[in-house]
């Protein structure tokens, strides 16, 4: 088999798997979107967030050490312990349906029936107020994060792709994680919406506000359930990138990359996210592999958004979104 061949079929796995994080990203501007309309400008900042709660949880960190240290006098920044990832996950979701409730009751309750572009704008002061909460909090120094998901090259793989091409593929372990970690999470998420009363409540919101209300349907507990959903999208997605790539504020940017795989899938569609996760995954790593040395390379920053920018002119819904069609 040609050697180029063989690396574009290691490519291929690896923009799988790059697909799968960018997705898992995407999944909390699709939850909240699809129940209220609100494109969550804040979703990758609630990443970071997530995040930095758990590492500084782990760690035994002292929530606002800084300004602590700097109003009283002391020099305490550590409680001297640290807590089990497994227990430190469970409070980190405590603190995300928190979160949640409180953007709800003290932000989103009072722009009821404002136009969209006062939404959005909101979810903008959102995302900047999280991120200078979580430096005052946890402070802005990178941060490793080990919750005990497997990393480094699959020496199965390696091994078997090495006996059957002569080149062993270098698959991580930590994507493999995130990618079955993604799959389970789609279809609970799924089967959510579709088998539960509240699933059946969120859509039902989805479709007319004052419909759902008519029926008994409270608004406010749908949207506190659908923001506590996209928290604790954020948190998985947190941990994945944070494990991969340490936790820092750049990790907030990763909203960016899930603007194209909105675009793709759909704004309102749950398999939609991963579906565009994997096509842009794929599509940035093997163009930068066959087009990159031909243009000078770095195709990597700007593929996936040419790719959202052509399927706006010709399907501007994405592939699993709805056609809207308006009557004027």
């Amino acid at each position: 088999m040609p050697d180029q061949l063989v690396f574009a079929m290691e490519i291929t796995i690896n923009g799988l798997m790059a697909g799968v994080l960018y997705a898992l990203v995407a999944l909390g501007f699709v939850l909240i979107y699809k129940a209220s309309g609100i494109f969550n400008y804040a979703q990758g900042v609630m990443a970071l967030f997530a995040a930095m709660t758990l590492v500084g949880i782990m760690n035994g960190q002292v929530p606002f050490a800084h300004l602590i240290n700097a109003i009283l006098g002391t020099k305490v920044h550590h409680f001297g312990w640290h807590v089990p990832a497994l227990l430190a996950i469970l409070v980190t979701v405590v603190v995300m349906i928190g979160l949640a409730w409180a953007v709800q009751v003290l932000v989103m309750r009072h722009l009821v029936n404002q136009e969209p572009i006062i939404l959005f704008m909101a979810t903008i002061g959102l995302a900047y107020f999280l991120e200078g909460l979580s430096d005052l909090m946890w402070g802005s120094e990178l941060k490793a994060l080990d919750v005990g998901l497997p990393q480094g090259i699959n020496l199965w793989i390696d091994e078997t792709t090495f006996e059957m091409f002569g080149y062993g593929f270098f698959i991580d372990n930590l994507d493999i994680v995130a990618t079955i970690i993604a799959a389970l999470l789609v279809t609970a998420l799924i089967a959510f919406s579709q088998y539960t009363k509240q699933g059946r409540a969120m859509r039902a919101v989805a479709d007319d506000h004052q419909a759902a209300l008519s029926v008994g349907i409270s608004l406010n507990f749908i949207w506190v359930l659908v923001w506590s959903l996209a928290g604790f999208v954020a948190l998985v997605a947190g941990i994945m990138w944070g494990t991969k790539s340490g936790v820092q504020f750049s990790l907030s940017l990763i909203a960016l990359k899930a603007l194209p795989v909105l675009m793709l899938g759909g704004f309102t569609s749950i398999p939609g996210a991963i579906v565009g996760g994997l096509i842009i995954g794929v599509g940035e790593k093997l163009f930068e592999f066959l087009v990159g040395p031909l243009i000078g390379g770095a195709t990597e920053n700007w593929f996936a958004y040419v790719l959202a920018l052509i399927f706006l002119v010709f399907r501007p819904q994405g592939l699993f979104g709805e056609k809207i069609i308006e009557r004027v």
